[in-house]
């Protein structure tokens, strides 16, 4: 290959080396560094053979082998690694120089990271990538925030090899200054964990209710990814069920240890959201769901001497299984709510500017929570740009009012039969406080004035009010 490449990656564990094979495969010629040289050697002697990828075996001459100016994106583990590599990266580069971190950084982190990179006249990008290794492979979703001038020099690349939806938009745009790319891409697996926490708690009541096992749900479930539901989450579900174990034989969901992780980014979600005074009652039942999931020894422990209900499911299946479908689809559409409305609150205090609709546009194809339903979700906010709430939107005000029987039913019968659906009672719980016109609350504003005379506001005259309320009036 002759002349300079037209961009670097730095990080060859697996999504590095797709987006590597990505961008050589739409014509960009590439090079790359990882810190240990065995793993640089071996993608060059197998997957990269043959193609316009250069190897470098130090940052400088990493550095060196690209054209000016240089277009950099990291691929290494958030954290401390990712400042490690900038401590080393950025005193090798010139100004006008764009470096583009593609990992889950804290947005908080990549705002410092770009005011550092700014003082030295370099431009800095944080890119929400999402679409796990085949996704980077053959076009992910892409969410870049920071540096305009930044996104305008890396965009040819982000729009060759990001995913295509339907209508052939490329699934990347511009988010925002600062965090704002990170901070999407946070979101985006805050609701990620909401709607895989939900998928989980529809299969568990199929399956403890109605006893199903892995072929029926994998025809229930495939079933509905035909339908409203459909997206690469069902998707991938109705998929699992088929798969099965090559020594015993049975399905291998049934044997995977039900003990799920995470990576942070929902936690961050769920605390950022507390910080902004949003409520994300779904995200925050899914992450303290997989916090549950953990303690697995002490559920083993509590199942031997915590007793739980006797009752049986006795109604009709197929009413069961509708009303799971129903509840399925309305604590999704909350779940995005939340999300949505978080965006919003976190594009106003941090002057983000982000457009809700190219947002939900971008998350069509390539990511995780791909979804039809999706194509919805960026018309309500096209028809109205100020939506406060996904559940204000016309449309999902009727599809979720449609389903409300088969969702409280959902609701009912899981409580009833003590099959836990922290998230899908959220959601129902969200929804009924979201169209209560009067709250709780004045209770306990009362009770906070009387314990620690806080005040209270009054529904017959303006003003704030403090009542001695161990006295008689």
């Amino acid at each position: 290959m002759s002349g300079k490449c037209q961009a670097g990656l730095i990080g060859l564990a697996v999504m590095g080396q797709n987006l590597v094979l990505n961008m050589e495969r739409k014509g960009f010629s590439v090079a790359v560094y990882n810190r240990t040289a065995s793993r640089t050697e071996e993608f060059m002697h197998k997957r990269a053979e043959g193609r316009s990828i250069e190897a470098a075996y130090s940052l400088r001459e990493f550095v060196d082998l690209l054209e000016r100016p240089r277009r950099v994106l990291l691929m290494v583990q958030a954290g401390p690694a990712v400042d490690q590599v900038l401590g080393q990266l950025v005193p090798l580069l010139e100004p006008g120089d764009v470096v583009a971190d593609g990992g889950n950084s804290f947005f908080r982190d990549t705002e410092r990271r770009a005011r550092k990179l700014e003082e030295k006249d370099l431009r800095f990008l944080g890119v929400g990538i999402s679409g796990g290794e085949e996704g980077a492979l053959w076009g992910p979703s892409i969410m870049p925030g920071g540096s305009r001038e930044a996104y305008e020099v890396m965009e040819p690349i982000f729009r060759a090899i990001a995913a295509r939806a339907k209508d052939g938009a490329p699934c990347v745009t511009y988010i925002g200054p600062g965090g704002a790319g990170h901070y999407v891409k946070m979101v985006h697996n805050g609701i990620e964990y909401g709607d895989m926490q939900l998928i989980a708690e529809a299969y568990d009541l199929l399956r403890r209710a109605l006893g199903m096992g892995a072929e029926e749900l994998h025809e229930v479930f495939s079933e509905w990814n035909r339908g409203e539901l459909s997206s690469f989450l069902m998707g991938i579900t109705a998929d699992i069920f088929l798969k099965k174990d090559g020594e015993t034989g049975l399905p291998l969901v049934d044997l995977i240890l039900d003990r799920a992780g995470q990576k942070g980014t929902g936690k961050w979600t769920s605390q950022n959201a507390l910080d902004l005074g949003i409520s994300t009652p779904t995200i925050n039942a899914a992450v303290e769901a997989r916090i549950l999931s953990a303690h697995k020894e002490e559920r083993i422990q509590a199942s031997k001497v915590l007793r739980g209900s006797k009752a049986r499911y006795r109604r009709d299946r197929d009413d069961l299984i509708r009303a799971v479908r129903q509840a399925l689809y309305a604590s999704k559409v909350c779940a995005y709510a939340q999300g949505m409305a978080l965006l919003r609150a976190a594009s106003k205090e941090y002057g983000y500017g982000i457009d809700l609709e190219a947002v939900t546009r971008i998350w069509r194809a390539g990511c995780i929570i791909r979804a039809d339903f999706l194509d919805e979700v960026a018309r309500a906010f096209g028809r109205n740009p100020d939506l406060p709430n996904l559940l204000l939107d016309p449309y999902f005000r009727d599809e979720v009012g449609t389903r409300q029987e088969g969702w409280r039913h959902t609701v009912s019968a899981a409580v009833k039969l003590g099959v836990p659906v922290p998230a899908m009672a959220a959601s129902l719980a969200y929804y009924d406080a979201y169209r209560s016109e009067r709250l709780p609350a004045n209770l306990i504003q009362a009770q906070r004035d009387y314990f620690g005379a806080h005040t209270y506001e009054r529904v017959d005259r303006e003003g704030v009010f403090h009542t001695e309320w161990w006295r008689s009036p």
